[in-house]
């Protein structure tokens, strides 16, 4: 008999906008370079692509600031 693991749903955000990366597999033996600032990094995003937690966080807060703005500018212009 198998065992049946059942997919977990991408952990939320910390307080504070930080993400939750404490589970294994967000780890690699394997250094590969971050996807945004290109040095090696053993820690992978939850998509497995190699990116520093930091660097993540960075990319997140930017998108949810253009959002926000792309948002206020479409406002304005109703």
């Amino acid at each position: 008999m198998t065992a049946r693991h059942r997919r977990r749903a991408p952990p939320d955000p910390l307080p504070g906008g930080l993400l939750d990366w404490r589970d294994s597999s967000h780890w690699s033996w394997s250094p590969k370079p971050c996807r945004y600032c290109g040095i090696d990094t053993h820690l992978r995003d939850g998509k497995r692509s190699p990116a520093h937690k930091t660097c993540a966080e960075a990319a997140l807060a930017q998108q949810a600031a253009e959002a926000a703005d792309a948002y206020r500018i479409g406002r304005i212009h109703e």
